[in-house]
């Protein structure tokens, strides 16, 4: 594959596009691709960027070195306050809108975890390929974070409402085995090897359609579930400031015993 134009954010994203594809790359490994705030704002960025190429057909999202993404960089939630956390939220919502709204067909590489607010970006991609090293998962309870209705959505349209509540409950990891039988993932490959491959071919498969007929299915489906929401708080002002600590610190959460709203 030859590479036409290549654009450098900072060393955390990338993006590359050839005569037909447009691939993103979160690039940072040694925290497993964890997004920092002003990366969730370049991701949103460059996907909007992309449509503007006339070249570009199709969208690949993906994660160096086997691992898409473990989600938000929590080490920086530690030093927000909980109106800083909800504007964090904010910015990943942008991205995420913005891979849904982009005319172009996106497809994420779900290479390694895709955890927390990864998962959410995961599901935002219009399919996925994975791997026998996909994880995906959302363990917001041991963070105090209060996922809001368009997060929830992007779940529920997969695997419903009752699932979607024992994943939140839980904690609960899917491995490559159950997010193959629940749906989360479109194709599944045996390896790594074959990855680029699989991913590629679909791609170009893509390319060679009507434009017309797949944006116009991605609107269309778009249209189907869109609702309107109510502005949401992302975080609790007590529960989010302990359970990051608590992550980082590498101890179990103590979180207080209080009534809720």
């Amino acid at each position: 594959m030859r590479v036409m134009i290549k654009r450098v954010t900072d060393g955390k994203i990338t993006l590359q596009e050839t005569s037909k594809m447009a691939i993103i790359t979160m690039n940072r490994p040694a925290s497993r691709n964890a997004l920092t705030s002003d990366m969730w704002l370049e991701l949103a960025r460059l996907v909007k960027s992309v449509e503007s190429n006339p070249k570009n057909k199709v969208v690949i999202v993906k994660g160096a070195r086997g691992q898409f993404s473990a989600g938000s960089d929590i080490r920086e939630f530690t030093q927000m306050t909980a109106d800083e956390a909800n504007a964090a939220f904010e910015k990943m919502e942008e991205a995420m809108a913005a891979i849904e709204n982009i005319s172009l067909p996106v497809i994420g590489v779900i290479d390694g975890p895709a955890m927390g607010a990864g998962f959410i970006l995961s599901l935002a991609c219009d399919i996925r390929i994975g791997t026998r090293n996909t994880k995906m998962g959302i363990p917001v309870g041991r963070l105090g974070i209060t996922l809001g209705p368009s997060f929830v959505q992007r779940i529920v349209r997969l695997i419903g409402p009752s699932r979607t509540k024992e994943l939140v409950y839980t904690g609960k990891i899917y491995d490559y085995h159950e997010a193959k039988q629940l749906g989360l993932v479109n194709v599944f490959v045996e390896n790594r090897e074959e990855l680029e491959h699989t991913c590629l071919k679909t791609a170009g498969i893509m390319a060679d359609q009507s434009m017309a007929s797949l944006a116009a299915v991605k609107k269309a489906v778009h249209l189907c579930e869109q609702q309107t929401h109510a502005p949401w708080k992302y975080v609790d002002p007590v529960d989010f400031h302990e359970g990051c600590l608590s992550f980082v610190e590498k101890r179990k959460p103590l979180f207080g015993n209080r009534a809720l709203p």
